[in-house]
């Protein structure tokens, strides 16, 4: 008890002018066909004038084409060349979009980067994303401080990633894959993983106050490892997943650990201090442009 104590009034110290912006996630990259659909009435502008072309009606099928670095779209069986090569594509009232047979909040943004495909992006707040983020990265029956060490490690690691510019010539911040976090949308999202983000939001973990890009993985099999490069807050440990068969790349948190650990009575912010060194806790500042 004393030791959260301590943690909570550390937490409530360390609020760092850092700005998180709504990230945007590269679900559909370099295609040349994309089938979107909304939950309410939706409406199509184009990207670079922001002006109003179409309207969609709800729980239909919408199908998008590239043709000469132009957007195209069917509308009551009419093929509409919308003469932009950038769409973006929004509810009018509270509501999802759906795409790949999967919920998003937000919006889309459909653009031609360049020859003859097009990329579809989930433009939405970070803290909507996270929350399609973490019960596709961890079971959501597991333990609530797990989950929370998860939320706040996956909230560092997409702002951290968003300002390094990893995916940026492709016109996007993250993928919706393990190549950076499990992103499963609205679809995936659950009551207790939402709670845990909403119970961390906007904490991350700095050095210099710098949001880290905290690496986590399954399971490491017994001890954590670092990069061949080194990081300063990374660090190798006892894993707290002993007998659990490895999986993942060992770099940083072992989720399985983590639950384990929880399950022993550490709280999330112990968790994460164990896992890294050099860092610490802070809050995103609450003036986001959301």
């Amino acid at each position: 008890m004393y030791i959260k104590k301590i943690i909570f009034i550390i937490l409530t110290l360390l609020i760092f002018n850092l700005r998180a912006e709504a990230i945007k996630i590269g679900i559909q990259p370099d295609v040349k066909e994309v089938k979107i659909a909304a939950s309410v009435a939706a409406e199509i502008y184009d990207g670079y004038k922001n002006k109003l072309l179409y309207e969609i009606r709800p729980m239909q099928y919408y199908i998008f084409k590239i043709k000469n670095g132009q957007i195209t779209v069917n509308i009551d069986r009419k093929n509409i060349n919308l003469s932009t090569g950038q769409v973006i594509i929004k509810t009018k009232s509270a509501g999802f979009l759906c795409t790949k047979k999967t919920w998003y909040r937000g919006k889309f943004l459909l653009q031609n980067r360049s020859g003859n495909t097009m990329t579809l992006v989930n433009d939405l707040p970070l803290e909507e994303y996270l929350k399609g983020v973490v019960p596709s990265e961890m079971p959501s029956k597991w333990n609530n401080e797990a989950l929370k060490a998860q939320a706040i490690a996956a909230r560092s690691y997409a702002v951290a990633t968003s300002a390094a510019g990893k995916h940026a010539s492709q016109g996007f911040d993250l993928v919706d894959t393990t190549q950076d976090q499990a992103y499963g949308g609205a679809s995936a999202e659950k009551r207790a993983t939402s709670k845990a983000v909403e119970d961390t939001k906007g904490i991350v973990l700095v050095q210099n106050k710098k949001v880290l890009p905290t690496y986590y993985h399954a399971s490491s099999g017994g001890e954590t490892k670092v990069w061949n490069s080194g990081s300063s807050f990374l660090k190798s440990v006892p894993s707290f997943d002993a007998g659990t068969k490895k999986n993942g790349h060992g770099v940083g948190m072992s989720q399985h650990g983590a639950n384990n650990m929880a399950a022993k009575g550490y709280n999330a912010y112990q968790i994460l201090s164990y896992f890294y060194k050099d860092f610490k806790f802070a809050k995103l500042s609450d003036s986001w442009d959301l």
